[in-house]
């Protein structure tokens, strides 16, 4: 099948990579490249990477609104859109001008955590299960007649690398299902159910900041969720010190929330507001990610010390 691919992050590139194996993507749509590092150098998108290696033609419009997108696109002449984490809001007459439609591969069992940050939210809110779901794109915000499900359990050990990867592998079983139906007829449309809708909100650097007086649970499940990008934070003596992993600890203490209660080679323990965790990986300020327990042997003291971002 003849297709459009339209997709930014690391989970688009590697259904690219399998639907170029596939099928015949005749083109890709990718955001346009960003600054980063002290140069300020365009670094483009790993979407637009991967498509100059396999020789696919790729385009970076600033706008899909000027007609220039439409026009470009009835050139191509896709049958199928495939759209996974593009970034931009697509028209309706983008979406309705392949044969087919525009399907979307989105991390989420729909209708909960439409939007732009499901995986993470997910993890985050302590979801025992999450999935994709493919769905033909409509107006709305992953709004979209469902198509294929493909249901992912989240594991207590699960952050939001391994849980990425593990969504990876659903989400090209669900497209290819997808695409196999739309070939053989078998498709059926689901409409969206009215109850169970939830939003998952970009994740901002507001969210990534750790509040100990919250519960064990929630802590440990936000620091998963933010792990390894782009980290739960909190300050040390007014330093970024960026956590990486944690876990549960079964010490006792009557601590004020955020205070180290003991540190060595055995890790470093915080008083929570019902508990104790155990700080596994670290990263200090300007410095790389390190063991809990490396860090604590480059500091004479640090039981009695307060993490908090105040």
């Amino acid at each position: 099948m003849k297709i459009l691919f339209m997709g930014t992050p690391d989970f688009a590139a590697e259904i690219l990579k399998v639907l170029n194996e596939r099928e015949e993507v005749a083109a890709v749509f990718t955001q346009p490249g960003k600054p980063k590092g002290r140069g300020h150098n365009i670094v483009p998108s790993v979407v637009e990477q991967l498509a100059t290696e396999l020789g696919i033609p790729c385009y970076t419009p600033a706008t899909l609104r000027d007609g220039s997108a439409l026009e470009l696109i009835r050139e191509i002449d896709p049958e199928l859109s495939v759209v996974v984490a593009y970034g931009k809001i697509l028209p309706t007459d983008i979406l309705d001008c392949p044969k087919y439609g525009s399907v979307n591969i989105h991390a989420s069992l729909l209708p909960r955590w439409r939007g732009a940050a499901p995986i993470q939210r997910s993890i985050i809110a302590g979801d025992k299960e999450t999935g994709v779901t493919t769905m033909m794109m409509d107006a709305g915000l992953d709004t979209g007649d469902m198509l294929v499900t493909e249901r992912v359990d989240i594991l207590p050990d699960d952050d939001f690398g391994t849980l990425h990867d593990k969504l990876v592998e659903a989400g090209i079983k669900a497209i290819l299902e997808t695409i196999e139906r739309i070939k053989n007829g078998t498709l059926v449309r689901t409409p969206q159910p009215a109850d169970g809708v939830t939003y998952a909100e970009k994740i901002e650097k507001a969210d990534a900041i750790i509040d100990f007086a919250a519960s064990r649970e929630e802590l440990l499940n936000k620091i998963r969720g933010l792990s390894p990008f782009p980290m739960a934070v909190t300050k040390l003596n007014g330093k970024l010190l960026k956590i990486a992993s944690a876990a549960a600890s079964d010490k006792k203490t009557s601590a004020v929330p955020g205070t180290v209660i003991s540190s060595g080679k055995d890790g470093i323990f915080v008083a929570v507001s019902d508990g104790v965790i155990e700080l596994k990986e670290v990263v200090p300020e300007g410095k790389r990610k390190m063991s809990a327990d490396e860090f604590a042997r480059g500091h004479s003291r640090l039981e009695g010390e307060v993490l908090s971002w105040q």
